[in-house]
């Protein structure tokens, strides 16, 4: 948020410990989006989480665990997918508006090359598919509306501190001025697709 009010923009935000905006409780993402009238220029989703609390990505096939597995996808895929179920009243019809959603390079079913992370990965191939959809649906009476998943490289938080690895690692704030770079350079052509950092499509 501190990027684009750097910008002037006029902000909303909802949050968890905030508003109460648990995404992964249909009811409260319900009463959260019903407070919201819109118009909205940009409609953000940065939510996400690697792993259930307490437990670390799979290794392996037999780490799998189905509640575990269940709350990362009721985070990373079911949450947004009812926020997306407000968007359409949200968004303009007469101009450009852009839905984005923080999704993961690991979220690409073609980029996988290493295995493991089996439930994050899945949860975001999943937001990626709702996305494309929601793309679709949007076209139809949004003609201007750009909707895209995001993938904005290795962040420093501590959501990765422990996996960093071998990747570069960019502070909060350069990585939200590299997406809404990305933002800035997309229209309805590219709606339904998915975006790196540096603007660069990736393989699904």
């Amino acid at each position: 948020m501190a990027a684009l009010r750097g910008r002037g923009v006029d902000v909303t935000g909802l949050s968890r410990s905030v508003d109460g905006f648990d995404v992964a409780d249909p009811a409260a993402v319900e009463r959260g989006m019903a407070g919201l009238s819109g118009p909205f220029d940009l409609i953000f989703v940065a939510t996400g989480i690697l792993a259930a609390p307490g437990l670390a990505p799979e290794k392996a096939l037999a780490a799998m665990d189905a509640a575990a597995m269940l709350q990362v996808m009721a985070v990373n895929a079911i949450g947004p997918a009812m926020i997306l179920r407000h968007v359409p009243r949200l968004l303009p019809k007469d101009r450009r508006a852009v839905v984005a959603v923080l999704s993961a390079r690991v979220g690409s079913i073609g980029d996988n090359r290493v295995g493991g992370w089996h439930g994050y990965r899945a949860s975001k191939a999943a937001l990626n598919q709702i996305m494309r959809g929601a793309a679709i649906e949007l076209a139809r009476t949004h003609k201007h509306a750009v909707c895209v998943a995001l993938h904005p490289g290795t962040v420093a938080t501590p959501f990765t501190a422990e996996y960093v690895g071998r990747h570069a690692v960019v502070a909060p704030q350069v990585a939200a001025g590299h997406l809404l770079g990305v933002i800035d350079g997309l229209g309805p052509v590219q709606s339904g697709g998915f975006y790196d950092w540096a603007g660069a499509e990736v393989p699904w």
